[in-house]
C-alpha cells in the first residue's frame, strides 16, 4: 500500500469516522470469504503487517487495513490496534493465540511470563486457553498471574474476581499454585492494597516482575475487560483514584458498582505494561469502544481511553456488536 492509494480498504457496509482514524495504527476485520478485499489483506498478512503476531492474523483477521499516515500498517508501540471479529467464538480463538505466542516469547527470553486479568466477560474469551492442545503447549511453569483489581470479599464469594477466573480458567490449566497471586482476603481493603503492592516489589526484587523506565512495574501481558460505562479495572468515571499517579495498588470503599469495597491498580502501573490487549464484546459495549476511538457522543473523558502504554504495546480485540458504532 503506497501514499498515493487510499488509507482505508473498506469491506462493504464497514465505516468508521474521519475523527478516529488518527487513533489507529492498523485495524483488522473479518471479511466474506471471495471477496478481493480478502485476497489483498491475506496477501498483505503474510507479508509484513505485525510480524509478531503474524500467525493470529493470516488465519483469523481478514480485511481492513489502515495507517494514518496511508503507509502500509505494521506494528507501532504506542498506538493503539483495532482487530474486529465476525463473533465472540473467533475472538476467543485469536485471543487465545495471541496470548500463547505472547507467552512463548517471554518465557524463552527472560525464563517467566506475568500476566494480569481482570473479572467480568474477559475470562469467558480466555477459555480458548484450557484447549487440550494449548494446555499441552504452554509452558504454564513460567507463568505468574495477578488480578488488576480485585473485590474484597473471601475468595469463595460469588463476587471474588478470583473465584471467576479459578472455576473457568485457572483449575484447568497448570500454572503452579505458588505463582497465582490472589489477594489477602482477610484484610480491609486498605491493608489489602498495601499488602498487594508490597508483594509486587517483592517480586520486582527477585526478577519475576521487571521494573519499566516509568518506575512503575512492566507487566509482559495484561488482559482487560471493560465495563459499559467505560470503567477499566476499578477505576471508574469520575473518580479520584483516576488521577491517582504514585500508587502502584490503590483501594476504593466507595465503588459505584458494588461490591463498594476494591483493590484496583493505578493507571501508570497499567501503562507500564509491555502488551495490553482489550477485550469488548456485545452490543453493550459499543458505546464506550465508539467513545475510546472518537465515534462517541461524549465530551467526558472515560478511563478506558486513559489507557495509552508509555513504551508498549495496545490491540483491541472486539466482535462486531462492540465495534457496531465505530
Amino acid at each position: 500500500m503506497s501514499s498515493s492509494s487510499s488509507s482505508i480498504c473498506r469491506p462493504a457496509n464497514f465505516h468508521f469516522p474521519a475523527s478516529s482514524r488518527g487513533n489507529y495504527t492498523s485495524v483488522f476485520v473479518r471479511l466474506p470469504v471471495g471477496t478481493k478485499e480478502r485476497s489483498f489483506a491475506t496477501q498483505f498478512v503474510k507479508n509484513k503487517a505485525r510480524p509478531d503476531l503474524g500467525r493470529v492474523q493470516s488465519r483469523r483477521m481478514l480485511g481492513l487495513i489502515t495507517a494514518a499516515s496511508g503507509q502500509a500498517a505494521v506494528s507501532a508501540e504506542g498506538k493503539p490496534e483495532l482487530l474486529i471479529f465476525e463473533t465472540e467464538e473467533e475472538l476467543s480463538d485469536s485471543l487465545a493465540e495471541y496470548a500463547a505466542e505472547l507467552s512463548k516469547k517471554f518465557a524463552r527470553e527472560r525464563g517467566a511470563f506475568s500476566v494480569v486479568v481482570s473479572g467480568g466477560s474477559l475470562i469467558k474469551s480466555l477459555r480458548k486457553l484450557a484447549a487440550s492442545s494449548y494446555v499441552e503447549s504452554i509452558d504454564w511453569s513460567k507463568w505468574h498471574v495477578f488480578w488488576v483489581d480485585e473485590r474484597v470479599v473471601p475468595k469463595d464469594h460469588s463476587d471474588s474476581n478470583y473465584k471467576l477466573a479459578n472455576d473457568q480458567f485457572l483449575s484447568k490449566v497448570p500454572i503452579p499454585p505458588g505463582q497465582i497471586y490472589a489477594i489477602n482476603d482477610t484484610l480491609s481493603a486498605e491493608g489489602a492494597a498495601d499488602d498487594y503492592e508490597a508483594r509486587l516489589k517483592q517480586l520486582v526484587q527477585r526478577d519475576i516482575l521487571v521494573m519499566g523506565s516509568t518506575g512503575f512495574p512492566k507487566f509482559d501481558l495484561m488482559l482487560l475487560g471493560m465495563g459499559p460505562d467505560g470503567h477499566v479495572a476499578s477505576l471508574f468515571p469520575g473518580h479520584p483514584l483516576v488521577e491517582e499517579n504514585s500508587r502502584w495498588v490503590a483501594f476504593i470503599k466507595e465503588s459505584p458498582k458494588p461490591p463498594p469495597e476494591r483493590i484496583t491498580f493505578t493507571f501508570p502501573v497499567i501503562n507500564s505494561s509491555s502488551n495490553i490487549a482489550l477485550v469488548a464484546t456485545g452490543a453493550g459495549k459499543a458505546g464506550p469502544v465508539g467513545g475510546a476511538f472518537g465515534a462517541g457522543s461524549t465530551t467526558d473523558r472515560l478511563p478506558i481511553q486513559m489507557i495509552s502504554p508509555v513504551d508498549g504495546k495496545l490491540a483491541w480485540f472486539a466482535d462486531k456488536a462492540a465495534a457496531s458504532m465505530l
